[in-house]
Order: structure tokens, then sequence, then C-alpha cells
């Protein structure tokens, strides 16, 4: 089993930064890829990035690339999404979650580990 912990979110401006982080525990942690995860007020939730057990890929979705980076630092099993020029749209809930195929964690929201969330919320 895997658990996870997200933290770092909070209220920023838009065209600000924020950096999530998703600790990772359990035997196994190590050997999961990471995704991040975001859901808005009265939307499903999408993919935002994900990264390879090996840190060998990552993947992010269009909205955020060029302006998010996963990455992780294994010292710690800790994945990190830094955020960069935030728009309002950025708003949501963001949640970290592992499986063990980072093609899996790009294509479904039926994954068996979450974390509980953290909140980001970018003013105009």
């Amino acid at each position: 089993q895997v658990q996870l912990v997200e933290s770092g979110g909070g209220l920023v401006q838009a065209g600000g930064s924020l950096r999530l982080s998703c600790a990772a525990s359990g035997r196994t942690a190590s050997s999961y890829a990471i995704g991040w995860f975001r859901q808005a007020s009265g939307k499903e939730r999408e993919f935002v990035a994900g990264i390879s057990w090996n840190s060998d890929n990552t993947y992010y979705a269009d909205s955020v690339k060029g302006r998010f980076t996963i990455s992780r630092d294994d010292a710690k099993n800790t994945v990190h999404l830094q955020m960069n020029n935030l728009k309002p749209d950025d708003t949501a809930v963001y949640y970290c979650a592992a499986d063990r195929n980072l093609s899996i964690l790009i294509l479904t929201t039926s994954l068996d580990y979450w974390g509980q969330g953290t909140q980001v919320t970018v003013s105009s």
C-alpha cells in the first residue's frame, strides 16, 4: 500500500507561484509513478502532470505545459509540483495519486491511491 499526503496549497494572485508537495510512504512507495490531478468546483477531476518512478519520464496536460514542473526527491520520497504564472483557471483542489504505471495515471482517475487534496486559489 501507498499513503500520500499533499501540502503547499494556498491563495496566490494571478501570475504568482506555488509549490505543492506529495509525500509518499509505504514499503514500495518509491516504485510508484506519481501524478497530480485537480478538481475545480462543479467539474470533473483532471490529470495535470505525472512522473515515472525513476524520473525518466514526465507528462503534462496541455493547459499547464511551460508553466508547471513536476519533480521527485527520492531521498525524501516526495514529489513536487512547481506552479508558475498561475491563472484563475488553475483554482482547484489538487490531489496526488500513485500507480505503478505512468500511462495509467495519464489515462484514468480510477486509481487506488489518493491523497486528501490541497486547495489552490488564484485571484485575478
